[in-house]
């Protein structure tokens, strides 16, 4: 269902399509940190964003919500330029970055109170559970939160408002097992209650598998895959033929995404195979290796 409501100055506000990106190039003096990246996130959708230390992900991020300026493209939020989000939007916007910062002068029940004004949508009741859950005592001074629980504050204030599109950047990364799962839970709820689009990061690959609905992969500054992950998972394979074989070859075939020559001269092929013809299986001496996430995430960036 298309929502245009609540005219705010020349941009309709359009829970629709929470958030995109086109062509968005960023470089940092000579290094180019983003290559002509397009994304789109609609509503409910839960797109998991991995790729190495330094491939560009918080960046990207950041772009996308406004907080940088790339030398060219655009990002929009809920229907208007991300640069230029009105209130109404940040209002429904919850963003977790890497290194969260608190209140450190505060203690937790006073931030929280504080908080429960400036958004309407605060769920106090919400809000009280994760706290118990997360074992967080609101009469705690932020200031001798440890890391992990430092995390854990940041995660409720942003799940709390009930935002109609939440954005965490590597949210898990100061949690034990047992708070990440409980987070990946949340997400999982708040995406299914409040039809609430969510776009996270995470080198945590099993994190990612257990909420995402769609991965994209970012490398070199650049979106290799994006795709709903049961998609990715049945049609991405990897093809190993022999040297022999290999010298025959045209240079891309369609659907590639990467080749690579090993050191006995076998060709390994990253590939859709939905692309490829089906009298391609049939060479002699072909292999085909299904690929897991991982160990797709692995084979790209290596």
């Amino acid at each position: 269902m298309n929502v245009l409501t609540q005219p705010t100055g020349a941009h309709a506000l359009d829970l629709s399509m929470p958030l995109q990106a086109h062509a968005l190039q960023l470089r940092y003096g000579k290094h180019e940190v983003l290559r002509d990246v397009s994304l789109q996130l609609p509503r409910g959708q839960v797109l998991g964003l991995i790729g190495r230390n330094g491939a560009g992900k918080s960046s990207l991020i950041g772009c996308m919500l406004g907080l940088l300026q790339p030398q060219s493209g655009r990002a929009m939020v809920m229907g208007a330029p991300a640069l230029d989000m009105d209130d109404a939007r940040k209002m429904r916007v919850a963003y977790v970055p890497q290194q969260p910062q608190s209140f450190a002068w505060m203690k937790i029940g006073q931030l929280f109170a504080y908080l429960g004004q400036l958004y309407p949508s605060w769920d106090r009741s919400y809000a009280n559970t994760l706290l118990k859950r997360w074992e967080l005592d609101p009469d705690r001074s932020i200031a001798k939160l440890s890391p992990g629980q430092a995390q854990r504050l940041a995660l409720i204030r942003a799940l709390a408002p009930r935002p109609a599109l939440l954005v965490l950047d590597e949210p898990a990364s100061a949690l034990d097992p047992i708070a990440r799962r409980e987070l990946m839970r949340d997400i999982i709820e708040q995406a299914i209650d409040n039809e609430a689009t969510v776009l996270f990061s995470s080198h945590i690959i099993s994190d990612l598998e257990r909420v995402a609905s769609h991965v994209a992969l970012l490398h070199r500054g650049r979106i290799m895959l994006n795709q709903p992950l049961d998609e990715l998972k049945e049609r991405i394979v990897r093809l190993l033929l022999p040297a022999v074989v290999a010298e025959s070859l045209p240079q891309c075939l369609p659907g590639e995404l990467l080749r690579r020559q090993l050191n006995d001269g076998t060709l390994s092929l990253l590939i859709d195979r939905q692309n490829l013809p089906g009298e391609f299986l049939l060479i002699d001496g072909l292999r085909v290796d299904r690929m897991g996430l991982e160990d797709l995430f692995i084979e790209i960036a290596e």
